[in-house]
C-alpha cells in the first residue's frame, strides 16, 4: 500500500465515497445509502473515475465496472493510505442555537478541523440535556461525515463527547497552542506565532459570548485570546474563519 505525504490526496473531481470498512481484493462494492446516491443522484457510469475510503485515512482509487439497482461495483486502481495532517487543528465549539451546531460543524470539517469538541459554556442558550446529547452528537457526527465527503477528506473529523469548562481546560494540557476567539482581545490573530507541528485549538464562544470567568480561566490554562479581525463573526462562522487562517499559515504553504 502506498503512502500519500502531507496528510492529503490531491482532489481530481473524483467522488469519494464512505464505507465504514473497505475490504481488500481488486473489486469493490458500495451499496446502501452511499451506492443509492451514485447510481441515482451522481448517475455515475462505467469507466468513471472514483474513490472509496473509510475515513481513517485509507483511499481507494478506482474506475466504475458497473452501476445498477443502487449498488456500485469499482474496480481497485491503487490503494493509498494518508496520514493526519499537520499541525492537528481542533475546534472547542460552544453550543449554538438550532442548525448552526451542524453548519459550524460543517465549514469547519471542510477548512480541516480534525477535531470537534462541543463545548457547554455558561452563556449557551441551547442545553443537551441527558435525552439529547446521543441526537446533538448524530446531527454534529453526520454533519462532519458528509461535509468530508464534499470536500473529498479522506478522513472525517473525531466529534468527541460533549465536554464542560472543567473538561476543556483539562484538555488544553495536551495542546501545543490553544486560541480563545474573544472580540475584546487587544492581540490581533496575525501576530501569534504559530507551531508548523504538534496540536492547534481554537476555542469558540456562544451566541452571549463568553464570561470574564471563562476567558480568565482559559488564560491560566495557557490559552491566548485574539481578535481574528474588527468584525463580530456569528459562533457558526467563527471557527471556520479561524481555521483558514490557520491553515494558511501552515498547511496551504
Amino acid at each position: 500500500m502506498s503512502e500519500t505525504p502531507a496528510g492529503t490526496l490531491q482532489a481530481d473531481g473524483a467522488p469519494l465515497f464512505l464505507l465504514d470498512e473497505v475490504p481488500a481484493g481488486d473489486v469493490l462494492t458500495v451499496d446502501g445509502a452511499e451506492g443509492r446516491h451514485a447510481v441515482d443522484v451522481l448517475r455515475l457510469t462505467v469507466g468513471e473515475r472514483v474513490r472509496v475510503a473509510d475515513g481513517r485515512g485509507l483511499v481507494v482509487e478506482g474506475s466504475v465496472l458497473g452501476a445498477e439497482h443502487a449498488t456500485l461495483q469499482v474496480h481497485v486502481l491503487a490503494r493509498h493510505d494518508v496520514p493526519p495532517p499537520s499541525p492537528e487543528f481542533v475546534l472547542v465549539q460552544a453550543l449554538p442555537k438550532g442548525d448552526r451546531g451542524p453548519l459550524a460543524v460543517d465549514l469547519a470539517t471542510e477548512l480541516g478541523v480534525d477535531r470537534v469538541v462541543p463545548w457547554t459554556a455558561a452563556r449557551c442558550v441551547t442545553r443537551w440535556r441527558e435525552d439529547r446529547v446521543d441526537k446533538g452528537l448524530a446531527k454534529w457526527r453526520s454533519a462532519a461525515r458528509a461535509a468530508s465527503k464534499q470536500a473529498r477528506r479522506p478522513r472525517v473529523p473525531e466529534v468527541t463527547e460533549p465536554m464542560s469548562t472543567r473538561q476543556v481546560i483539562g484538555m488544553l494540557a495536551d495542546v501545543d497552542l490553544a486560541l480563545v476567539l474573544h472580540e475584546q482581545a487587544r492581540q490581533p490573530f496575525a501576530a501569534v506565532d504559530i507551531p508548523a507541528t504538534g496540536t492547534i485549538a481554537v476555542i469558540v464562544g456562544p451566541e452571549g459570548g463568553l464570561t470574564d470567568g471563562e476567558v480568565v480561566a482559559f488564560r491560566a490554562a495557557g490559552a491566548q485570546s485574539v481578535r481574528l479581525g474588527a468584525e463580530v463573526l456569528r459562533t457558526s462562522t467563527a471557527g471556520a474563519a479561524a481555521l483558514a487562517a490557520l491553515a494558511a499559515r501552515t498547511r496551504w504553504r
